[in-house]
């Protein structure tokens, strides 16, 4: 890459590689994200850069600001970014606690039902279920890995049991688990 416009597949592969070294392999390219999971911005530059991807601030802002599930964020001065959610490395993203909406959704594939219907929905390698209060790019998660169908969660329900919701910066609702009795299960 130059720096040209990237193409559609260029930004694709681009966030795609953020979000592994912003989630999950920082050290992939000699970095370790600071408090919150930030990371300077200037700082990230030159470590993808040195570690064979070329990438200008023109292209990384162009990264941000089309992300279709605002993935990533910059500081309000512009000189840190971070994933907004969806780490499977240690990092306390300093969220604090929201009511819900009443109803969540959650996007699976089909053929992790069963297990689901047992254990409920669980973090898994990451920090959080994430959840969404609209349904088509839900839809779209769960399709990334089979046949998808909706979740409906019963957050308003979960809230007033105790559990405690965040919102990240890009509107996707975390919650540490969500037990089998507040999920509804479409027909499938």
């Amino acid at each position: 890459m130059n720096n040209l416009p990237m193409t559609e597949k260029e930004t694709i592969r681009t966030s795609k590689f953020l979000s592994l070294v912003l989630r999950h392999e920082p050290e992939s390219v000699g970095l370790k994200l600071g408090d919150a999971g930030w990371i300077g911005v200037e700082e990230l530059l030159q470590a993808v850069n040195q570690h064979g991807t070329p990438l200008t601030l023109d292209q990384l802002k162009h990264v941000v600001a089309t992300s279709d599930k605002k993935r990533f964020a910059f500081s309000d001065d512009g000189l840190r970014i971070r994933a907004s959610q969806g780490h499977s490395v240690e990092v306390d993203l300093q969220y604090e606690p929201q009511t819900p909406p009443d109803l969540l959704y959650h996007g699976t594939a089909t053929r992790f039902l069963d297990s689901i219907r047992k254990e409920g929905l669980k973090r898994m390698e990451r920090h959080h279920v994430h959840l969404s209060a609209e349904t088509k790019v839900t839809l779209q998660v769960g399709a990334r890995h089979g046949r998808p169908v909706l979740l409906t969660i019963r957050a308003g329900e979960m809230t007033r049991a105790g559990h405690v919701f965040f919102r990240s910066a890009n509107v996707v609702w975390l919650v540490d688990q969500v037990p089998v009795q507040f999920i509804d299960f479409p027909a499938v």
